[in-house]
């Protein structure tokens, strides 16, 4: 079988350890063992303890020493654990010696996050992504599924008196499953390539009549769901848990100005995520190399907000969007004090204060999204005859009308709309003093 294994159905007690090696790194070790605590919860193993260790350096065996990974292994069988997790990154090596030394199940965080983003993959092209990014962690550890395993070929020659050359060794079993976990591969990166065709040929189709596009980026947790549903009265899926979102979701806003905003929610980022799938994800997070403008969301309740901002700030420049222009909204204000607020509005200078929960802060978010897009638009004066009722439709459709006269046949607009329709209305604009001189006879003729 080639696959990793499947942890919520085999595991029931864990004992969770980070190992660290420099004492400046005390505090951050502590931060990512307490994440590693969040994560192993999402997957609802119980956890019996967390262990942070500090050692010299790094085995390359075993991560650890012998006689701490004695300790660790009778500390497993003191809780009765049936699997230790570390937070580290394993090699197969270190997670092959520790299987075989412990007779227990070991995992690291990147398993971890794997399993989790097996449970939450909804659509098929996050399915595709995730058994990708699962076989090829797994490709590199069969030797600890199938070591036993070896088929060994071989007999006597056909010669007279039975006497002849020995054959060769036959394939070994790890070999031909090798060949086939490369085939599968294949087949899974062909699969992917046809569902990216797919959202390329979409992308295109929406892009014939283009619309501003926003996507929501930040740390997992930090409220992006929370936010889209806030803004659009959708009913996206919001759990207070890790990775709650893996599958793009894309909404639409009308701003006040009259323009429609695309607003796509993104999969959270997390610190130490596996570079394998950030290159799985791509796809998917494609979109926020696409959109027009980003929204980063960050936690304002969390003690770790600045690593996980800079995180995300990694994560987007990895995707090539680090220099998109952006809006930073802090989140969850209504879990924290005035003090606080004042300080984060401080330190990340430029940010709005929101709470997608209450709605508080949620206009001045709305302001800041429609002036990323005033490059976008125009407003103007118009003259339309009012036979050209396709035009006044265009404008209810594509832009806002901020008042409405007439003058005889004709509709007299002020209103806003995108650039792209300029010479749609080129024809009907008028100059301001027409305008104005219209506006003063509508008053003088009706006096308050």
């Amino acid at each position: 079988m080639f696959e990793v294994r499947e942890k919520p159905q085999m595991v029931e007690n864990a004992l969770l350890v980070g190992v660290f090696f420099d004492k400046a790194g005390t505090d951050e070790a502590a931060s990512l063992l307490e994440e590693l605590r969040e994560l192993v919860a999402t997957l609802e193993i119980t956890i019996a303890e967390t262990l942070l260790i500090k050692v010299r350096r790094s085995y390359p065996s075993h991560l650890v020493g012998k006689g701490k990974m004695a300790e660790l292994i009778g500390k497993a069988g003191e809780l009765d654990c049936d699997c230790i997790i570390f937070d580290n990154e394993l090699t197969p090596r270190q997670q092959r010696n520790w299987e075989e030394e412990a007779n227990l199940l070991v995992i690291d965080r990147h398993e971890v996050i794997l399993d989790i983003f097996s449970m939450r993959a909804r659509t098929k092209e996050a399915r595709l992504q995730v058994q990708l990014a699962r076989m090829q962690y797994a490709l590199p550890r069969m030797a600890r599924m199938w070591g036993h395993l070896d088929r060994q070929g071989g007999g006597s020659g056909g010669g007279k008196g039975g006497a002849g050359a020995a054959r060769g060794e036959g394939e070994k079993q790890i070999e031909i499953d090798r060949r086939l976990a490369h085939k599968r591969i294949d087949k899974v990166k062909a699969e992917l390539a046809t569902v990216r065709k797919q959202r390329a040929t979409q992308r295109k189709d929406r892009l014939r009549t283009p619309l501003p596009h926003a996507a929501i980026v930040g740390y997992t947790n930090a409220g992006k769901s929370s936010l889209l549903n806030k803004l659009t009265q959708s009913k996206v899926l919001v759990e207070d848990k890790l990775f709650a979102t893996l599958d793009t979701t894309t909404r639409k806003l009308e701003l006040a100005d009259g323009q429609t905003l695309l607003m796509t929610d993104t999969v959270g980022f997390v610190r130490r995520l596996p570079h394998g799938l950030v290159e799985s994800f791509k796809a998917t997070l494609e979109e926020a190399v696409l959109a027009d403008f980003l929204i980063h969301v960050i936690d304002a309740s969390s003690p770790d907000i600045h690593e996980h901002y800079q995180t995300t700030l990694d994560v987007l420049k990895e995707l090539g969007a680090d220099e998109k222009r952006m809006v930073l909204a802090i989140n969850k204000i209504d879990l924290v004090d005035n003090d606080r607020q004042h300080e984060l509005e401080t330190h990340f200078d430029g940010s709005v204060l929101i709470s997608a929960e209450n709605g508080a802060g949620m206009d001045v978010l709305v302001a800041k999204m429609g002036d990323m897009l005033l490059e976008n638009i125009v407003r103007n004066n118009l003259q339309i005859p009012q036979i050209r009722q396709d035009l006044v439709a265009l404008l209810h459709r594509e832009g806002k009308i901020l008042s409405r006269d007439y003058k005889g046949n004709d509709v007299i607009l002020n209103a806003t709309y995108p650039k792209r329709f300029l010479a749609n209305f080129a024809e009907f604009v008028m100059a301001e003093q027409n305008y104005n001189q219209i506006k003063d006879n509508r008053s003088n003729a009706n006096p308050s």
